[in-house]
């Protein structure tokens, strides 16, 4: 998908994630509703109180045009505004921008900003500074994968201080919703200086309701409430992401009081989370997330270039094992790159049920046969094997990755398997393209563009389409698809999209896992809605009275 709402889950998290949400799903508290209204005695909105969160990976870039880890953008969106973002019903509308205008057919767009918004270091934000953050991502020299949207802009300008005006060449469906906090950088600050060299990524200047306060490599980073953020001051005083590369560690911080939230595995929320203490303090939500986990194969290796080889790779895979022994059934099967109930999906699209005779009859018709008699398909001398590389930290990533391992063996499949950790996961294997395969996933939005992913000029060394997949008729609906505004129209397209990944398999795609977050029952204002529980972190807040660690001396 394109630079509106699409981030990289390389399952990083099943922590919250800002970007990790559902879409026409009933969010479900499991526990009695610790929020009631505001108000009531003792429970009235107040400030104070740090909030705690478990994170298994550690955010790599808090510029969020460089960074493409759900991690990063999780924290540098309490930090770094948009000049548009979705409400809780999955509506557009101003977020810098406190309204625009739409005119010439849709190719322009005016947007006039707040006036009343300051940069943490109390510099005025203006135009201009979307203006030099657009300027910046266009730029050939920053190593950005979503350059692509903006690109389709024929002329930014600054009409005056608080104006700023995009018109695009051709019609172009994602353009508003591409205004996000990708291209607001404070230009008092950046202006000549290579933004890649810049420690704003290690210590970002933002005019989100957060400001940074500190970050410990590899433990944690901490962000404090903005007392003069232009939508009011955040409740919380203080946000904390701890990071802690093993889940199982993590439920034990979240036992013994050192977490506030994170996100459960299936078996500690199903099991591990359903006794009398869990219930008395904390509460649990459950929802069909916006995101999907696939096993990826690096298409620039001559094993995986045929289509029937990935075909029968799928067929070989029993998704409804997965889901029911790694999920505890708590996810649904993933048929392409979109989660089921948005307008986009396509639910007719070719399946691929657990069928290892199919499989053996495509690999045989692509030239792979146990000639040698010792288990092992082979081709021109050399055995079906291969190495599946996954993410340090998540058990689900690799359960699932061992239940496909027995699957392949039986019909002659010999795979390993190896766990990375996630810098190096990232720089060294997935940027570089130095893998055979990898179980990874993608969350997704309310937007059905996929260019970035897909498309073949997005095949480059640090793009998100590092699986080298290329189709010619992709790439043409992947254009038409941007080029109409007309919403039946893009459902065809992105329909025959859906059918053509379905057909060719170039991910085996494997399921949609439910969010299953927790959070301590003394924090209220959580308003679940198709974007998530976590959209308004900068409402929740703790009664006086319930306050763990009271008040923090907020600087001016």
């Amino acid at each position: 998908m394109g630079a509106r709402g699409l981030i990289v889950f390389f399952s990083l998290s099943l922590s919250l994630s800002l970007y990790l949400s559902g879409c026409g799903e009933r969010q479900r508290a499991e526990t009695p509703a610790p929020n009631p209204k505001p108000g009531a005695v003792g429970l009235e909105p107040a400030h104070g109180d740090t909030v705690v969160e478990g994170s298994i990976g550690e955010a790599t870039n808090l510029i969020p045009m460089l960074a493409s880890d759900s991690a990063s953008h999780n924290i540098a969106g309490l930090i770094i505004n948009g000049l548009v973002k979705y409400d809780k019903d999955v509506r557009l509308v101003g977020d810098l921008a406190e309204s625009w205008e739409v005119s010439q057919g849709g190719l322009q767009i005016t947007f006039k900003l707040h006036r009343n918004v300051r940069w943490h270091d109390r510099h005025p934000f203006t135009a201009h500074d979307v203006l030099f953050g657009f300027q910046t991502i266009i730029n050939p020299a920053t190593p950005t994968a979503y350059a692509e949207d903006f690109r389709q802009v024929k002329k930014a300008e600054v009409i005056d201080d608080y104006t700023f005006r995009v018109t695009y060449e051709k019609p172009f469906a994602p353009a508003l919703s591409s205004w996000g906090n990708l291209v607001v950088l404070p230009k008092h600050l950046l202006e000549g200086k290579d933004v890649t060299k810049s420690d704003l990524a290690r210590r970002p200047i933002g005019t989100g309701p957060y400001r940074f306060k500190e970050w410990i490599s590899r433990d944690r980073v901490i962000l404090e409430a903005n007392p003069d953020y232009f939508e009011g001051r955040p409740f919380i005083d203080r946000y904390v992401i701890r990071v802690i590369p093993d889940l199982a560690t993590m439920f034990l911080e979240l036992k013994a009081g050192g977490l506030d939230l994170m996100g459960l595995t299936p078996i500690q929320y199903k099991r591990q989370t359903d006794d009398p203490f869990f219930r008395d303090n904390f509460s649990k939500y459950r929802y069909l997330a916006n995101a999907y986990t696939y096993l990826g194969y690096n298409l620039l290796e001559p094993k995986f270039q045929d289509k029937r080889v990935r075909q029968a790779l799928t067929y070989a895979i029993d998704k409804d094992e997965i889901i029911k022994v790694v999920l505890l059934g708590l996810g649904a099967p993933a048929t392409g790159p979109y989660k089921p109930g948005l307008w986009f999906y396509n639910p007719n699209v070719k399946n691929y049920p657990h069928d290892p005779a199919k499989a053996l009859a495509l690999l045989k018709e692509a030239g792979w046969a146990d000639r040698d008699s010792d288990g092992i398909l082979d081709k021109d001398g050399q055995p079906f094997e291969f190495t599946v590389i996954t993410n340090e930290g998540n058990a689900l990533r690799h359960r699932t990755a061992v239940i496909i391992q027995e699957r392949l063996k039986k019909i002659g499949i010999r795979i390993k398997i190896r766990v990375i950790e996630w810098s190096a996961f990232i720089n060294e294997f997935i940027d570089k393209k130095d893998f055979e395969a990898t179980i990874l996933g993608w969350t997704t939005g309310f937007e059905p563009d996929q260019y970035d992913i897909w498309h073949s000029s997005k095949t480059g060394k640090k793009e998100l389409n590092f699986i080298s997949y290329k189709n010619p008729e992709v790439d043409e609906l992947l254009e038409a698809g941007r080029r109409t505004f007309e919403q039946e129209k893009r459902k065809a397209i992105y329909g025959r999209f859906q059918e053509i990944l379905a057909e060719e398999q170039p991910y085996a795609f494997l399921y949609v896992p439910e969010a299953l977050p927790i959070v301590h029952a003394r924090i209220h204002g959580i308003e679940p809605s198709p974007l998530g529980i976590s959209y308004n972190f900068h409402r929740w807040y703790v009664p006086k009275e319930s306050q763990k660690y009271g008040r923090v001396a907020l600087l001016p």
